[in-house]
C-alpha cells in the first residue's frame, strides 16, 4: 500500500494569529515547503457523522484574494460533489450561485 504524507506548518504571532502558512507533501515532485496565504481543511468523521474543519488565513491575506479563494473553493467543491455523487442538477445550482457570488463580490472570472 502506497502512503503519502501532507505536512502543514503554521507560524503564529504572539497573539496566535497566523503569519505564515506552509505545506509540503511526500508525494510531490517539489520537496520544498510551499507558502500559502489561506487554507481550508475539511475532514468527515464517520463515527459522529459530522465534519471537522480548520480554516486559517494569514493576517496579510488581501481581501480581494480571499474573495477569489472562496469563489474558487465553491467551484471546486461543486466539481468534487459531481464526481462523488453524480448529482448534476444541484451542481448546476451551485455553479449558478458561484456566478452570483462572483458578480456580487466583483470577481473577474474571465482568464
Amino acid at each position: 500500500m502506497k502512503k503519502a504524507e501532507i505536512k502543514i506548518t503554521v507560524e503564529l504571532d504572539e497573539k496566535n494569529v497566523p503569519e505564515n502558512i506552509f505545506w509540503e507533501s511526500t508525494d510531490s515532485e517539489n520537496k520544498d515547503q510551499i507558502a500559502a496565504k489561506s487554507m481550508m481543511l475539511a475532514l468527515w468523521d464517520h463515527n459522529y457523522k459530522n465534519s471537522m474543519r480548520i480554516d486559517l488565513w494569514t493576517k496579510d491575506m488581501p481581501v480581494d484574494e480571499m474573495k477569489r479563494f472562496f469563489y474558487e473553493t465553491l467551484q471546486t467543491m461543486g466539481d468534487t460533489f459531481l464526481r462523488a455523487t453524480g448529482e448534476k442538477n444541484i451542481v448546476e445550482d451551485l455553479r449558478d450561485y458561484c456566478a452570483h457570488f462572483a458578480d456580487k463580490m466583483g470577481i473577474n472570472t474571465q482568464g
